[in-house]
């Protein structure tokens, strides 16, 4: 369907984009932002963190160092507070030499006797020095005369582990700042070229995308699903889509029905759900063609195959049986009226003879010629019925006589035939018995002596069926594949294709459980043998079994 056309009037409003890839590559995006922001926050946080405490741990050990320094606890008990004094110049010199902000000495009122500002020697420092004062080693980051800085606070002894007073180092917290910021720049290049890079596989990935979407909206996407699903499930042809390994991965109504499948099937191989033989190897593409003829079951099928992009295929299947059946019976039909009109030719001539015979006033020989005449058909017909009590099968075999004796083959029932009228499927035994005698028939017509011998037998509810012809035979190494669809020594016919009677009588047999088989026949010919184990009813108790 075609999408409606835009109108171009009006403001034209932004809002979020229709086409799967221009969706899915905004997502992406989004999601490759977020996380690059959030690896980037999470690295961050804990570099400041560390930064911040290598600064308090350097201005601890200038503490240490100073602390440790001979002579400035000595000349903290020897002398005053003064900018002169020898306790600011040994902590000047140690700041300038350290690059720390401060090094400040004091005693232990608080009293500071070092400062890089000259004029707040000899005042009491801002910040508590307690702990250090009770001989305890302070890291901090906290805020005094000269700003913010990360401090180290030491405790300063004399020999005999006496605190006279305490060292406190501060290192400015900007240069920690710095650092940081410093390092921000090459981080967010690493961030961005991360990001850069998922952007690209991003837009890379959703190109493909669009390529297989066929830059569709999802609301296409979702209405083609549902129209897909409703025309799949509603058509009477089967439709079986396979993946790129052979299995299941569509399997609508009809398909189900033709082959004789549950939903379950979906997603198993063909192999585990299907019997082997033709029809797995034309769904599986092992043999090739265009309106390729299956059997499966007791129904014919008609399918085509179409290979997918993705290495699968699709294969539509049509039912043939009802059509098979008719072309069937047109073969049939078309074969009745030759064997009529050739009746009515040799009719017309018995006529005639009968004529002359009366005309000649010879009565009684013109008696005797329509009696044989008459009891010949009657004889045939009585032989019949009388060992085929199925009156379906014996019609058959009736006109099946016929046909072939127009075709100058004999038709005759073999020694010890005797078939009780308790068949379970007489339709189905006249569809075995009518394309095994088509078959002979076709075979021994234009033979020497030609003619076809039906052997019917029943043991107990197993029947066994014999059809032997005086035709050319079958070779021994064709004896197993004649059973195959397509397989045919005779002319297509005008309504479709031959190699279907033989696997629909040998599909009939195994569903009951029988089998067929081909032999050679003593002095030509060959001979076909059908085995139906439950082919006949149980008896009548008042008949018996029989009539």
């Amino acid at each position: 369907m075609n999408a409606p056309p835009h109108s171009d009037r009006g403001p034209r409003r932004f809002g979020w984009p229709q086409r799967v890839f221009s969706q899915v590559l905004l997502m992406q995006l989004a999601i490759i932002t977020g996380v690059t922001v959030l690896v980037t926050g999470l690295f961050l946080a804990p570099l400041s963190a560390q930064l911040d405490d290598e600064a308090m741990r350097r201005a601890l050990a200038i503490a240490q160092s100073t602390a440790a320094q001979p002579g400035i606890a000595e000349d903290l008990r020897t002398t005053e507070p003064s900018a002169l004094g020898p306790v600011q110049s040994a902590a000047e010199r140690i700041r300038r030499s350290t690059g720390a902000e401060y090094v400040v000495v004091m005693d232990r009122r608080g009293v500071r006797w070092s400062h890089p500002e000259a004029d707040r020697i000899g005042e009491v420092v801002s910040t508590d020095p307690g702990d250090a004062l009770r001989g305890r080693e302070v890291m901090e980051i906290d805020s005094g005369t000269l700003g913010r800085s990360a401090r180290g606070k030491v405790p300063l002894r004399v020999p005999g582990d006496e605190v006279v007073g305490a060292v406190s180092v501060g290192i400015e917290y900007d240069s920690v700042r710095a650092r940081l910021l410093g390092a921000i720049p090459g981080l967010l290049a690493y961030a961005g070229t991360a990001l850069a890079v998922g952007a690209l596989a991003a837009y890379l990935i959703s190109r493909r995308l669009q390529r297989q979407t066929h830059d569709l909206a999802f609301s296409d996407i979702s209405a083609l699903l549902t129209e897909r699903e409703a025309m799949l499930h509603s058509i009477r042809e089967g439709v079986v889509a396979l993946d790129g390994t052979g299995r299941i991965r569509l399997l609508n109504d009809e398909a189900q029905r033709l082959l004789g499948l549950g939903p379950e099937a979906t997603g198993r191989p063909l192999d585990e759900v299907l019997d082997p033989g033709r029809t797995v190897d034309v769904l599986a593409g092992r043999v090739v063609g265009d309106d390729l003829l299956a059997v499966q079951g007791s129904r014919v099928l008609l399918a085509n195959r179409m290979e997918t992009d993705d290495g699968g295929a699709v294969v539509t299947l049509r039912d043939r049986t009802e059509l098979e059946h008719l072309g069937r019976e047109l073969d049939s039909t078309t074969g009745l009226i030759d064997a009529l009109r050739a009746q009515d030719h040799e009719h017309a001539n018995r006529l005639h003879t009968l004529l002359g015979l009366l005309e000649l006033e010879m009565h009684e020989d013109a008696m005797e010629f329509v009696t044989e005449v008459v009891g010949v058909h009657r004889a045939t017909a009585e032989q019949v019925t009388e060992k085929v009590r199925d009156p379906l099968l014996a019609a058959l075999l009736v006109g099946k006589a016929t046909v072939a004796a127009e075709r100058g083959v004999s038709l005759r029932l073999a020694p010890g035939t005797l078939l009780p009228d308790r068949v379970v499927d007489p339709r189905g035994l006249v569809t075995v018995v009518g394309n095994l005698v088509d078959n002979a028939t076709d075979a021994a017509a234009g033979s020497q002596d030609a003619r076809i011998e039906v052997g019917l037998r029943a043991e107990g509810r197993t029947v066994e069926l014999r059809v032997r012809d005086s035709g050319p035979g079958i070779a021994p190494e064709q004896h197993a594949s004649i059973f195959t669809e397509g397989w045919s020594t005779k002319d297509v016919p005008a309504h479709g294709k031959r190699g279907l009677g033989l696997p629909l009588v040998r599909r009939l047999a195994e569903r009951q459980g029988g089998s067929v088989t081909v032999s050679a026949a003593d002095g030509g010919g060959a001979v076909f043998t059908v085995v139906l184990p439950e082919a006949l009813g149980t008896a009548s108790p008042t008949t018996g079994g029989e009539r």
